[in-house]
Order: C-alpha cells, then structure tokens, then sequence
C-alpha cells in the first residue's frame, strides 16, 4: 500500500488536515504551505494565522483597544450631548427662604427652633475690588480665565476622597454658585452631574460678572449669614461697601469652614482662622491684585461679639452650636446643608437633668456674684454630664446666657484641667503594671515621698524638673491614696516619670481625650493637668473610668430627619474596651477616697457613693470637680475671663471668696445636681475588680498626713538625706507580700537647685503657681507658660 494520501475515495486523514508527521512530505511540504498549494489547510491561499496560546490570550488585541475606546468616546460624547439636551437651568431652590432647624430634647418636647435666615442682597459694584479678589484668592484664582467647570480639579477631588484623605472641594465658582442657588447641598451622584450640566449652560448664558453676584449674595459665611452683606454685618458690623482690605481677607477665609475659622465662637482655632487669613492675602499678592507693601503692613482683623438671635437665649444657644458641632464634626452633615434648614433633630438631652444642672449653677456659683464686685464679672462655668452606660450626653451647662456670653464653656479648649488630670496618671500605672524607680509596684498603698519641690528621678538621674506641692507643703513618705487625695504634686510627677510619659498620654487617650487635645504633651508635668481638654472631654474620659474602661464616644444626637426621612448617624452602642477593667475599677476605688476623705468631701452631697477629684489651673485661672457614680458622669468648671478682651483672669476674690478651688463651688454644684438628676433612682454601689495589692491602706499615720520640715542635706549631720531608698518611714505599710523598700523613686529630699515655685490647689490661699523645672520655674514648651496648681 502506498504511503503516500489516498484520493477522496479512499482518504486516512480527515479532509483539508496535513499529516502530523512533517517528514513525510519533506521541505516540500513547507513550500506548498507557504504557497498556498492544495494540501496545507487553506484552500483560499491565505495564509492560515497561528492560534494565541497560554497568557497571550488574555491581552486585548490592539483591534479590540481601539474599539473599546471609540465605543467609549461614543457613550462619552452622546451621553454629554443628552445630558446638555436635557438638564435644563431651574428656578432657584428653596433654600434662598430657607426654614429653620427645630431641636428636641430627648422626650420629643422643643428644645430650640434656629433663628431666621439672615440674608440681604447686593450689586456686585457695592463689593469692594478688592473684597472680590480676595474671595477669588480663597475659592478660584483662575476664576475669569477658566471653564465653568475644572475636570481636573473635579478628578483629583474624587481621587482624594477615595483614597481616603478626606472629603475634597473640586468645584469652581460656577459650580459652587450652581449648588448654592439651583440645587442643593446633598452630596449625590444625581446633584453632581446635574450640577455639571447646568453650570456649563449657565456659563454660556450668564457673564461671569453674573455669576460672581449669584455667589457671594447665596454663600454661607456662619452666624446664620447668607451672603457677603449679611456676613460684613454679623462679624463687623458694617455695610459690605465700608469693608477694608483685610476684613475682606477674613470674610473669604470663612467660605472654606464658617464656624471652625470663626475665632470668636471658636478660639482655640486661632491659629488655624490666621492661617486661612494670611493664605488669601498671599494669593492676593501672587496674583497681582495687592501689593507685597501694603500686605506686609496689614494686622489681623479681629471679628467683632457675635449676635444670636433672641430666640436662642439661655443655655439654647449653647446647645444648637454644640449639636451642630458633633453633626458636623462627625461628617454626618456638613455645615452648608445643615444651614438650609428645614431638619428636625432629637438630642440626647433629659430635659429634667438638663434644668437640674442650670439650677444648680444658678444656686452654688451665679447667685454669689455681684455687681459690686469686678471679679465676679469674670466668672464662666461649664458642666457637661454623660450616663457612662450608653454615653449619651445628657445634660450641658454653656455660660449664663448664650447672646451675653457666646463662648460655649462646655466645649472650648484652652482652661488647663489641672489635678483633675491626675488619675489618669494611675490608671495608665496599672495598666502598664509599672513600677518606682526602685522597682516596686505601683498600687494605692505604695509609698512615695511627697517633699515639696522634689526633684522627679528618672532612670538616667535628675531630670531638671522639680515641681511644688499646694502651699509649699512637705508631706514626706505618703501612700499614693493619700497623695491622691491631698493631691500631690510632687507624688504623681514622680509617678508619671515612672510610668513613662508617653504612656501616660496614651491612656489618657484611650479613655476618651481627643488626640489633638492642646498641651497634651509627653513629659512628666502631664501628671498636673497642663492640658486643656474641654469639659466635655474631661466628662467622656471619667465616664470611662465609670464604665470600668469601656469607652464609646460621646453622643449628643439621637435622630436627625429632613422630609420625613431619617439621616444615618454613627453607632453610639459601639463601645471598647480601652482600659482594662482592674485599671479603671482601682482608680475608682482610690477616688472614692477622695470623696470620703480628701478635698472632694462637698461631692457627699449628693447622697450616694461617689467618686471624684478636684482640680485648679495655674493662677486659680479655672477650678475643676470631675466626678461619677456608677450611674452619672459628670465635670464642672469655673473659669476666668474678662468679658471685654477675652483674656483669662485669676478668680481671686471672686463670689466674696479669697479663691475658689474644685473642692468649693465645684464640688458643690457637682453634688446638688447629681443628687437632683438621679433622684428618682436607687443609689447603687460600685461593682470594682481590683489589682492585687489594691485592698484598703491602713489607716495613716501622724508621720503620712502631716507636713514635714524637709532639711537639706547641709543640714544634717551626714551628707545623706533621711528617707533615703532603702529605708522604711516608721509606721508606714510596704507593698504586702513585698520585702522591697517603701519610698517611692528615688528620694533626694532636696528642692530643685533655683527653683522657685509656689504651688496652687484646691485649698488655702492663693500662691504663685509656677512648677516648672528650669531655673524660673516654667515648664518644657513655650517659655513662660507655667504649671498649673494642684
């Protein structure tokens, strides 16, 4: 038989296939394949293309990336053309009539309505030249050169709130004014694209002199103010015509965050309103629209006393700006949707604690002030109170009235905490299980030395920092319960450097003080309070402490609806365990002792077992009570300012009393009101887990509690200083179970070489309240700022 092919009749291939074996048919087999004879598979003569194996068969062919892109632009461009077809420029919304918010207190009963819209009309001609370029240094340099609508920025806007940094503006003038006039402020994909279409139709059909008018007569400068008439008015009290160069700079500042660059409301953002200020001036100048001259001579235009609406009187005001404040702050709204009006929100707040807290203000603090005396007219309180259970506030104290006094003193940041801070302190000690500097545990019952002005021992020696107890009072070899309750500096300086500063911090994060907190700084004068955390703060933190270390943030909202539709909030259920619970439990046991026997004893008023410390900023500036039971968490302080500067005064003389301290007016407003709130509830002890070694401290001796004369060691037969480590006071417990020494780091008995600083406190009369640990007495950071007495 033939080896070559049979014919069709008799084929043993299928029909149109080449052997397998090439060698059979040679090189000629390849020519014809080439040729495009019959018998290599292509009857046509084309050359039969090879198949795409393995990866190559996932890569688009370049016909297939072309198609894909044309069909794109397609959609692209017919999408656009539809898109421009269909969205039509509309009326102007409501919002340019826009309602007010109504808030409720936690029963449904009315709370607070927010005052009218407060919105006036101008001609672009009436706008100085210059108040406009600010405004275009501040919101769109390019304004009268560009498109209505910036792709670009647009792009990288998005980019940015997708990767997470932040919800980012991409708007150009046009679009903002589109948003403020036409539509809405809801951030949708709907709002977004119809936004785009309209401000392109609107740019073509309107002048940009228009368009600019539309916009500074619908923007939201805060204080209720629609337009940059409304706004010349609310922060200087003239016409927009009158505004100067630098009152125009701060206006434009305001459109990027109106209430956080308000630096009236909101002093503490100071820095952060100037910051804004200086940017505008500086792209006015880049610009060319203001000379580098003239910019250098101008000075801060500092805004004048806000104005609130009648109707937000009393504690209302007080309360709407802080509701406002967590709406905003916790990105559940945003500022210019939340002033369109129109919301219907429920508080935390129990309308019947809430009254309880005012009456007791009113009662222990406003009814001792006098017109007669000029002290008194300085004197603010604050308080804020948090069931630890669920973290709902439910009662706040912002000032006496809110359109006399419009600093809500229940929020602001820049009172020093003073001792109040000192628990924390602790509770970061057992946490860490840490230990002196000679390798004892710290529990309630260790034994420190509580020499006036002692000099804080760190593991490589002195650290230069040697502050002063209240009063200059020796207290020699104490436990840290009674240094806890006669709060001593020099103990829980000491402690602080033992347990590590920064962990110190930390914990204090961890139960609920904001990691940006001021003057929250890693170093061992931490331990006095030099902080300035709010009361707010101060309260979530002790209400932590009272949850035995769970922490959940604060809530002040329980329901926000527009339209009938309710608005998403965050999880207020959601709680951590932070601290762990023999931390949290054996603080509270130690600040039981301060309500029962050291400066807190006023907060027994309240009837109930408690638990607290006492607190007072540097030069009797603020005077704090922080205090909780198991079912009520609450913070008051009395503050200094002087109504007309704004600048922190000492409360010397103040409600006819030589000085107020935390253990007076504090403590005692503390007790009316949380006897007041909880009155209708069985008291209830505290469930506490303690660490070992945390059990009742005997009783102390004459040796523990009494001042002692410290010597320093010229005075002395030898050159060493009595109390040394490695000795026992007489009379003193060591830690049980422990044979190691009973005096806490390690003891020089000598005051800082120069120091000359005074310590403050809850007792006694007022001193010079420096701390620090240079040669004058201030401590590490800005020079002069001094510490807080204790």
């Amino acid at each position: 038989m033939s080896d070559e092919p049979q014919q069709p009749s008799g084929e043993h291939y299928p029909r149109g296939r080449a052997p397998r074996d090439p060698a059979a048919h040679g090189s000629a087999g390849a020519s014809g394949a080439t040729s495009g004879e019959p018998g290599d598979g292509n009857e046509s003569g084309r050359t039969k293309k090879a198949k795409r194996t393995g990866w190559r068969r996932a890569v688009p062919t370049w016909r297939m990336v072309l198609g894909s892109v044309l069909f794109v632009a397609a959609l692209l461009i017919g999408g656009f053309i539809a898109g421009y077809a269909l969205v039509d420029i509309p009326a102007a919304n409501t919002s340019a009539t826009a309602q007010s918010n109504v808030y409720l207190y936690e029963d449904g009963s009315v709370l607070a309505r927010s005052g009218e819209v407060n919105r006036e009309n101008v001609k672009l001609a009436q706008v100085p030249l210059t108040v406009q370029h600010a405004v275009l240094a501040a919101e769109d340099r390019d304004f009268y050169s560009e498109r209505a609508v910036d792709l670009k920025a647009m792009t990288r806007a998005a980019f940015n709130t997708l990767t997470g940094k932040g919800k980012q503006g991409g708007s150009t003038i046009t679009q903002q004014y589109v948003k403020n006039y036409y539509l809405g402020q809801e951030q949708t994909v709907v709002r977004k694209i119809k936004e785009f279409f309209i401000a392109v139709k609107l740019n073509r059909e309107e002048s940009k002199e228009q368009i600019l008018k539309g916009y500074l007569n619908t923007s939201y400068f805060g204080r209720n103010a629609y337009g940059i008439q409304a706004a010349a008015q609310a922060y200087y009290s003239k016409d927009i015509g009158d505004i100067t160069t630098a009152e125009g700079a701060y206006l434009a500042s305001l459109l990027n965050a109106p209430s956080k660059y308000d630096v009236v409301a909101h002093p503490e953002n100071k820095a952060a309103a100037l910051g804004r200020w200086n940017y505008v001036l500086d792209g006015m100048v880049k610009e060319k629209w203001l000379g580098a001259d003239e910019r250098a001579t101008m000075k801060f235009p500092q805004p004048g006393r806000i104005k609130p609406p009648t109707g937000l009187s009393g504690q209302r005001g007080y309360i709407v700006q802080a509701v406002e404040d967590y709406l905003t702050g916790n990105d559940i709204i945003d500022e210019n949707t939340l002033a369109t009006g129109g919301y219907r929100i429920t508080t935390t707040l129990a309308k019947k604690k809430q009254n309880a807290l005012v009456k007791a203000v009113d009662d222990n603090v406003m009814t001792y002030t006098s017109p007669d005396r000029p002290a008194d007219r300085n004197v603010r309180v604050g308080g804020a109170s948090i069931d630890p259970g669920t973290g709902r506030v439910v009662a706040m104290y912002g000032g006496i009235d809110y359109t006399k006094q419009y600093v809500n003193n229940a929020t602001r940041r820049d009172y020093q905490v003073g001792s109040t801070f000192k628990p924390f302190v602790f509770t970061a000690a057992v946490v860490n299980s840490s230990t002196t500097q000679d390798g004892r545990r710290i529990t309630p019952r260790t034994i420190y030395d509580g020499t006036d002005k002692r000099m804080v021992q760190g593991p490589d020696g002195p650290t230069g920092y040697a502050p002063a107890n209240e009063d200059d009072i020796d207290y020699g070899p104490i436990t840290v319960t009674t240094a806890t309750d006669k709060s001593v500096n020099a103990v829980y300086a000491q402690m602080a450097e033992d347990v590590g500063p920064d962990k110190v911090k930390q914990t204090a994060i961890d139960l609920g003080l904001p990691k940006n907190t001021p003057d929250l700084t890693a170093y061992p004068s931490i331990a006095l309070g030099v902080s300035t955390a709010s009361v707010l703060d101060m309260t979530e933190a002790y209400a932590t402490l009272a949850n035995h270390g769970r922490h959940g943030a604060y809530t002040l909202v329980e329901r926000i609806s527009k339209g009938g539709e309710d608005i998403e909030l965050p999880d207020s259920r959601h709680t951590e365990q932070t601290v762990h619970r023999t931390a949290a439990d054996t603080t509270t046991s130690i600040l039981q002792s301060v309500v029962e026997d050291g400066s807190g004893t006023a907060a027994q008023g309240a009837g109930r077992p408690a638990a607290g410390k006492t607190g007072t900023a540097e030069e009797d500036k603020a005077a704090w009570f922080a205090g909780y039971t198991p079912d009520l968490a609450t913070v008051i302080a009395v503050m200094g300012q002087d109504p007309e500067t704004g600048v922190q005064k000492p409360l010397y003389g103040a409600l006819g009393l030589a000085r107020i301290n935390g253990s007076g007016a504090p403590a005692q407003t503390w007790a009316q009101y949380t006897e007041a709130a909880l009155r209708s509830t069985p008291a209830r002890n505290f469930d506490l887990e303690l660490e070992s070694g945390a059990e009742e401290p005997t009783p102390p001796t004459d040796e523990e509690t009494g001042p002692q004369n410290t010597t320093t060691p010229s005075e002395t037969s030898s050159g060493t200083p009595p109390n040394s480590p490695g000795t026992t006071p007489p009379g003193e417990p060591s830690t049980p179970g422990s044979n190691e020494p009973a005096t806490g780091g390690t003891n020089t008995n000598t005051p800082a070489q120069g120091s000359t600083n005074n310590g403050g406190g809850d007792n006694g009369d007022p001193h010079d309240d420096n701390t620090g640990g240079d040669s004058n007495g201030f401590l590490p950071g800005p020079r002069g700022t001094p510490a807080p007495s204790q």
